[in-house]
Parts: C-alpha cells; structure tokens; sequence
C-alpha cells in the first residue's frame, strides 16, 4: 500500500527512498517488540518484588510461602523467547 504525506494540504505521495526508510522503521520497531515485551514484564516483576522486599529484612522471618513466591517472581523470565510467551505468563499467587 503507498503511502502519503499531506504537505501544505496536498497529498503527496512518498519516494521509493521514502517507502524504504519506513519500511525499515517499521521492521526495526517489529523486530523489538520481545524486547519490549520482557522489559514491561520485568517492571511488573520489580513491583511485585518491591512490595515484598519488607520480609527479606534481617529482623523478619520470612515464610516460605513468601519465599516461594519471590522466588517464582524472579524465575518468571526464564525459557521466555517470544511475544506470546511473555503475553501468556501467569503471575504467581500472593500468599
């Protein structure tokens, strides 16, 4: 499909050197999108361990159902390769 620009009010179509440049915006901002994806994901995962961080603390025991939770919190990353994966994860249960 050709594209256009609107300059000055008149449509114009875009050069072959145009499509092509936009072409490989288009491919760059595709071939990122895991990289997106998995970074979105680790920001939830921070908060989620941040929330938590209070029962690492050295004066509080931590119970293992906490500690299984972080711990599946940090694993959650793990064998994740494709937009899918990282759309489909399921979030650990809080205890």
């Amino acid at each position: 499909m050709a594209r256009h620009h609107n300059i000055n009010g008149n449509i114009v179509p875009f050069t072959a050197e145009e499509e092509a440049q936009r072409d490989a915006e288009e491919q760059a901002f595709s071939d990122s999108a895991f990289d997106r994806a998995i970074a979105n994901l680790r920001q939830e995962r921070n908060r989620k361990l941040a929330e938590t961080d209070f029962h690492a603390l050295s004066d509080n025991t931590m119970s293992a159902d906490m500690t299984t939770y972080r711990q599946n919190l940090r694993d959650l990353t793990n064998g994740l390769s494709t937009v899918e994966d990282v759309n489909n994860i399921t979030w650990p249960t809080k205890p």
